[in-house]
């Protein structure tokens, strides 16, 4: 019930992106994602929400919230601008990595490192008591869970 409740008081905030039309507003869950073309599209997106979600009685967690730049400028500062959020060279948005670069990436080495220590945990457990059989059924089984959810992973 949550999800739906967030996204019925939030409604207003992704009507109210019409105040700056080269920007987006992505609504998930509990999860807002801001995309806009430059800094200062940023900030006034970023305003909007604040006086939406301060009008609801809520506010943004800065602890939980950054920013990242994709695009050819990518590697800029972006010291003189007021934004209150840290920029980060990689975001964790729905199970994946995005990270900053002149074109959308995405990152596998967290994935990769939970499929490595699915493995080396089973291991652990099983060590050389079960037969080769089982141990390859027990990480195809436990392996395949990262390659179906992270299917998405653009390279």
């Amino acid at each position: 019930m949550s999800p739906i409740m967030f996204a019925i008081y939030l409604n207003d905030v992704h009507a109210a992106r019409s105040l700056t039309p080269r920007s987006y507003i992505i609504l998930y869950a509990d999860d807002i994602l801001l995309i806009a073309p430059s800094i200062g599209e940023l900030q006034s997106l970023f305003h909007v929400c604040e006086i939406e979600l301060n009008w609801l009685d809520m506010s943004i967690n800065n602890k939980k919230s950054c920013c990242i730049r994709i695009g050819p400028r990518n590697q800029t500062t972006s010291n003189g601008h007021n934004l209150s959020l840290p920029w980060v060279n990689e975001v964790r948005y729905l199970g994946s990595y995005i990270i900053s670069h002149h074109h959308f990436k995405c990152s596998v080495t967290q994935t990769k490192k939970s499929c490595h220590r699915s493995i080396n945990t089973i291991f652990g457990k099983v060590g050389r008591i079960a037969s080769e059989e089982v141990i390859l059924h027990l990480v195809k089984t436990n392996v395949s869970q990262f390659y179906y959810t992270d299917s998405s992973v653009i390279p």
